[in-house]
């Protein structure tokens, strides 16, 4: 099993404690890529994708935990990507 499978198994639990790294990691190996923010971007990030739609998030703080709505709207993107 790869990594990319041990973190999207992880992530179809619904875990509470699914981290930042993990979903970068994961979405990564989905072939997505983080966009920079600039100077006004704030907490929000994209990441982007150059068949798929982009995927744009808050990036959770101050803890590195992602909140449960976050886990839920990327299980639903992913699904309606054909990636799950």
């Amino acid at each position: 099993m790869s990594k990319r499978d041990k973190l999207l198994k992880r992530l179809a639990s619904k875990p509470c404690d699914f981290t930042w790294q993990e979903l970068t990691a994961l979405l990564a190996g989905f072939g997505y890529s983080e966009l920079p923010g600039g100077k006004t971007g704030g907490s929000r990030v994209r990441f982007w994708h150059e068949t798929r739609e982009p995927i744009t998030l808050h990036k959770p703080h101050p803890a590195n935990v992602l909140k449960k709505y976050q886990v839920h709207d990327i299980l639903e993107t992913l699904k309606k990507e054909g990636l799950l």
